[in-house]
């Protein structure tokens, strides 16, 4: 018994699993309206920019990513003990985005650009706030807004 129930349980977490997106995640819909009520018009996850950045600015150089906490490792090492399941694939994997998002901040960083990386309960919280930031930082690199934008 237990033992199909195991199997209905993997086979749930793998349809889950299956069913979460690397593009056009909740949090980065919400703050790409956000900024384009502000008069803010951006490239979604460009191919040209390393890293591919969830939002970008190019002509400025400045590059927004939205990231997952779960994906992404926030807190990671004090919350590995909450992974259950699959943990010699999923602990391995999550660092390597851990290492992977580093470089790409550090090379993106050598380039010149302006990087802004929030979490998700932060734009889902403060999704205001994070945009403030991110109109900030195109002000400060002389962004042209759309009309009736920021000045």
């Amino acid at each position: 018994m237990s033992h199909l129930l195991m199997e209905r349980d993997e086979a749930t977490v793998s349809y889950t699993m299956s069913r979460i997106r690397g593009k056009d995640t909740s949090i980065e819909i919400k703050l790409r309206k956000a900024l384009y009520e502000r008069g803010c018009r951006y490239r979604c996850n460009s191919k040209y920019i390393f890293g591919h950045p969830d939002i970008s600015f190019k002509s400025v150089k400045v590059v927004v990513f939205a990231d997952s906490e779960f994906w992404h490792g926030k807190d990671f090492e004090e919350n590995i003990g909450k992974i259950k399941s699959n943990t010699s694939y999923w602990i391995p994997k999550i660092r390597r985005n851990i290492q992977r998002d580093n470089e790409v901040n550090e090379r993106l960083t050598k380039e010149g650009y302006l990087i802004y990386r929030f979490w998700g309960n932060e734009i889902n919280k403060h999704l205001d706030e994070c945009v403030d930031k991110i109109i900030e930082g195109l002000k400060s690199r002389r962004y042209k807004f759309s009309k009736g934008g920021e000045e």
